[in-house]
C-alpha cells in the first residue's frame, strides 16, 4: 500500500469498535490488546503483520466514529436474479456502474466474466454478471477491525463507511467473491485534467463527495451498494421513475433483474420459484442475495 498521510500513525494506542445489543461502542485499547481481540474475531493474518509493525500505523490513524442508531425492523430484502441465457456480455452494465458511481480505474463494482461450458452442443460462450453478493452472513463484515462495513439492517445491503474505513483489506481476503476493490487515488483522465467532470460530485451513499487526492474514498475499500443513493425516504427504489440500480436499469439483454425478495410477488421473487435457479459457493454458508437462472 503507498505510504501516504491517510495512514501516518500519532499514538501507539487504536480505537476499535464492538457490536453490541445497543450497537456499536467505541473505546482505545493497547497495542497487545488489539492484537488479541484480532485474533478473537479470527483475523490473525492481520494480528500477526500487526505484530512485526505491518498494520498498526494504519489502525493508530482510525479515528472513533458515533455510535450507530438502533437497527430498525428489516423492511427489505434487495438482491438480484441474473438470466445467464439472456446476458450477451456487451458490458453495458459495467459502463453504467462507472458513470453513475463515477469509479476510478481499477474499481469496478460490477464485472462479466466469458467463459465455455464444456461439453456444450452449441459452444456458445457463458457470460456471468458478478456484482457484489450483499450476503446473509457476509465474512467481510466479521473481519473488519473497525466496524466500517456493515450490513445494513433495513434492507440487507452491505455497506462500507468510507470515514471509518482504514484501507486495512482484511475485507478483501475474507470475501469468497472477489467482489471488493481498493482505490489507489488512480484517476481517468477527466479527472487528471480538472475537466467539468472532475468538478461533479459522485453520489455514492447521498454524500457527493468530489474526488481529492488523499481524502476518502481515496485509500478505502469500495464495493457494489445496489445504487442505494437512488432510494427515496422510505428505502424503495421506483423502477418507473428510473431510480434503479444502473446495472439493470441498462442491461440491453434484459438479463439483470433487481428486487425485494421479501415481497413474494416481486419479480425477482417469481423467477426464483419459476426457474432454475443457483447460488455461487453456497456450501460456504454465506446465503448470497445474488441468483443465476440456467
Amino acid at each position: 500500500m503507498p505510504a501516504n498521510t491517510l495512514f501516518e500513525a500519532k499514538r501507539e494506542t487504536a480505537t476499535v469498535t464492538e457490536a453490541h445489543e445497543g450497537g456499536p461502542s467505541v473505546h482505545e485499547m493497547s497495542r497487545r490488546g488489539l492484537l488479541d481481540h484480532l485474533t478473537k474475531i479470527g483475523a490473525g493474518a492481520l494480528a500477526a503483520a500487526m505484530s512485526v509493525g505491518g498494520a498498526l500505523p494504519a489502525i493508530a490513524r482510525a479515528q472513533a466514529a458515533p455510535a450507530s442508531p438502533r437497527p430498525t425492523r428489516r423492511k427489505f430484502r434487495y438482491g438480484m436474479v441474473i438470466d445467464t441465457r439472456r446476458c450477451v456480455g456487451c458490458r453495458a452494465c459495467m459502463v453504467a456502474c462507472k458513470a453513475e458511481n463515477k469509479t476510478p480505474p481499477g474499481v469496478f463494482y460490477t464485472v462479466v466474466f466469458d467463459h465455455v461450458i464444456e461439453p456444450r452442443i452449441d459452444d456458445k460462450p457463458l457470460f456471468l454478471t458478478k456484482p457484489c453478493f450483499h450476503c446473509e452472513h457476509p465474512p467481510c463484515v466479521d473481519v473488519c477491525p473497525v466496524s466500517a462495513t456493515y450490513k445494513r439492517e433495513q434492507d440487507g445491503i452491505v455497506v462500507v463507511d468510507y470515514d471509518r474505513c482504514i484501507g486495512c483489506r482484511y475485507c478483501m481476503t475474507a470475501c469468497p467473491y472477489s467482489a471488493r476493490w481498493f482505490d489507489f487515488d488512480e484517476n481517468y483522465p477527466a479527472v487528471e485534467q480538472e475537466t467539468r467532470y472532475a468538478e461533479v460530485p459522485s453520489p455514492e451513499y447521498n454524500q457527493f463527495r468530489r474526488r481529492e487526492s488523499g481524502k476518502s474514498p481515496v485509500g478505502n475499500v469500495r464495493k457494489c451498494h445496489f445504487c442505494m443513493h437512488l432510494q427515496d425516504e422510505n428505502g424503495e427504489y421506483d423502477k418507473a421513475a428510473g431510480r434503479w440500480p444502473a446495472c439493470a436499469k441498462t442491461c440491453t439483454g434484459k438479463a439483470i433483474h433487481f428486487g425485494d425478495f421479501l415481497d413474494p410477488e416481486s419479480e425477482v421473487s417469481r423467477l426464483v420459484r419459476e426457474r432454475v435457479a443457483i447460488r455461487l459457493k453456497e456450501e460456504l454458508g454465506t446465503e448470497p442475495n445474488v441468483f443465476y437462472l440456467l
